[in-house]
């Protein structure tokens, strides 16, 4: 199953700020968004306009200009692990409603406005995440549940709504879903093939490929 229509409930931005410390030292990051209250926006290259990212080798880049978060996740953060939700908890600048990380695929294509994006792989969680939401477990979380939001890479940059619209789907992925993609590498349970497979997804971002090829080598070995 893949989505043809998602609904848009936030568009939300933030630029780098002294988020907490670790072992004493500041933690700089752009992880705490709010939302954009404008009728549109601008979305460039690497960013939608008026977010920033502070740690550029980790975050940021042309394949991780976007970063979406579906709000169908909502209801089991809340049961599951007591963690109240809104727009930019997982600290995404898309939030979706209407398809998760099994409906979307890498290689997708959506438009949104004047703006076409393309998904080229999962979030990975880290410990910014843990200081964002005050909860240390939610990276854990994230990572068993595999419920990991996706990056977007901007094909055409442009002027986007921000209320009341919906990303379209307009060319379909042929690579594997954004939760296969997300497992194969965080799970000791694929097969060497099915590495492989995943690997070769034409429009897998080099990051997440890298990661792979890692694995596979130690699979080898």
């Amino acid at each position: 199953m893949s989505a043809e229509r998602i609904s848009l409930v936030s568009v939300n931005v933030g630029l780098p700020k002294i988020i907490g410390t670790v072992h004493g030292e500041p933690v700089l990051s752009g992880i705490d968004k709010h939302a954009v209250t404008a009728d549109e926006v601008f979305v460039g290259a690497t960013n939608i306009a008026g977010d920033g990212q502070a740690d550029l080798e980790a975050h940021g880049g042309l394949d991780k200009a976007v970063y979406a978060y579906p709000s169908d996740h909502w209801p089991w953060w809340t049961r599951a692990k007591n963690l109240p939700c809104a727009p930019a908890t997982f600290g995404e600048n898309l939030t979706l409603a209407g398809a998760d990380e099994a409906e979307v695929r890498i290689g997708e294509r959506f438009r949104w406005g004047g703006v076409l994006l393309e998904i080229c792989q999962p979030r990975a969680p880290c410990f910014k995440l843990a200081i964002h939401t005050k909860r240390p477990d939610v990276p854990q979380a994230m990572t068993l549940s595999a419920f990991s939001g996706w990056y977007l890479r901007v094909i055409e940059e442009g002027i986007a709504p921000v209320r009341g619209a919906t990303l379209a789907r307009v060319a379909p992925g042929n690579g594997p879903s954004v939760r296969e993609t997300f497992v194969a590498l965080f799970s000791t349970a694929y097969d060497l093939d099915t590495l492989r497979r995943i690997h070769a997804a034409p429009a897998l971002s080099e990051a997440w490929r890298q990661a792979l090829e890692r694995k596979i080598a130690a699979f080898r070995g």
